[in-house]
């Protein structure tokens, strides 16, 4: 594995190892509405770096909580929503970030400051002082795990747990074509460590909140198909959310239902965000059955991102102007 600096000099994997050796203190962070590969590699990071003896603290926006009920679980011992006011010393890693946009920049005030950016998306715009972007690997927490290794650092029960999170999320359960022999030699690690597969599985897709099952039939109720299927779309708004008593998170798994119907090629959930400020803001996920099809770049016209069968944006425009958008979109690529 290798990676490019801002500098232009492509760095080694050991001098990657050498950057975090070398350092002392870290700040470590990821992108905003964190999933399970964002968390996973966080948390995992984090004790990772505890256990070779390095000064850690986690951030998260304030905003960010309460996290989704499946991954609160984790353990956010060393977890701060205020900068640390020695920030300056500290080498910030941002995990699973594939660009500085999607960080919390404004409050921890990136200028001047050297950073780690270890990521897995292959649209990476490598904002980082070092940039440890592996596309192939199947999901940032295998990145982590990789350096995990190479630092010499035993997993605990809950290194583990965080990073098969990670892993067991991004790779859709080990369905997705980013499922390589490496996912499975490190599945195969982590059970060894101590992660108990039936239990995790149980935390992460079962014992769902009833509100969660409500939108969700909200969402299948209001699906729509357009030239013919090729693209499946469906939304939820403010008001399905109030009526079902859902949180906003509650959506997710949604789309998977759309993906999933034959004679797709792109799904779509266009869902309308919440809380204050919030007001006329959709997020837009999108998932790609067909292989042809690269949603990111999709996305990326919008101000997103993402990876080539999964990928979202936020977006002011309406339903109709979204649908008219995708459309055309998958029309250009198909």
């Amino acid at each position: 594995m290798s990676t490019t600096g801002t500098n232009g000099k492509r760095a080694t994997r050991s001098q990657v190892l050498d950057e975090i050796r070398g350092a002392e203190k870290f700040l470590l962070g990821t992108h905003e509405n964190p999933d399970g590969d964002a968390l996973g590699s966080l948390v995992a990071m984090h004790q990772i770096l505890v256990a070779a003896g390095k000064d850690s603290i986690m951030f998260m926006d304030a905003d960010e909580f309460p996290l989704p009920y499946e991954y609160r679980f984790f353990s956010l011992d060393g977890l701060v929503s205020v900068p640390p006011t020695d920030i300056e010393e500290r080498t910030i890693v941002l995990l699973d970030c594939g660009n500085i946009d999607r960080n919390p920049a404004d409050a921890l005030k990136f200028e001047g400051a050297h950073i780690l950016n270890v990521d897995h998306h292959h649209d990476n715009t490598h904002f980082g002082t070092v940039n440890h972007v592996v596309p192939e690997a199947s999901c940032t927490a295998e990145i982590v795990w990789d350096l995990m290794r190479g630092l010499r650092v035993e997993p605990t029960t809950s290194i583990a747990e965080a990073l098969y999170v990670g892993l067991v999320t991004d790779t859709g359960k080990f369905m997705y074509e980013n499922t390589g022999t490496r996912a499975h030699v490190m599945a195969a690690e982590l059970i060894d460590a101590g992660v108990d597969v039936h239990d995790i599985y149980r935390r992460i897709y079962e014992g769902i909140p009833y509100g969660k099952l409500a939108l969700l039939a909200r969402g299948l109720s209001q699906v729509e198909r357009y030239d013919g299927g090729r693209l499946t779309a469906t939304r939820l708004t403010a008001e399905d959310y109030r009526e079902t008593g859902a949180e906003e998170n509650y959506s997710e798994g949604v789309i998977d239902h759309l993906r999933s119907v034959e004679g797709t090629a792109v799904a779509a959930l266009v869902r309308d965000r919440l809380g204050p400020g919030q007001e006329g803001l959709r997020k837009v996920s999108l998932r790609a059955s067909d292989d042809r099809v690269d949603v990111s770049a999709i996305a990326r016209a919008l101000g997103g991102g993402g990876h080539r069968q999964a990928a979202g944006f936020s977006t002011e425009l309406s339903w109709e102007e979204l649908v008219a958008f995708l459309r055309d979109e998958v029309a250009r690529q198909l």
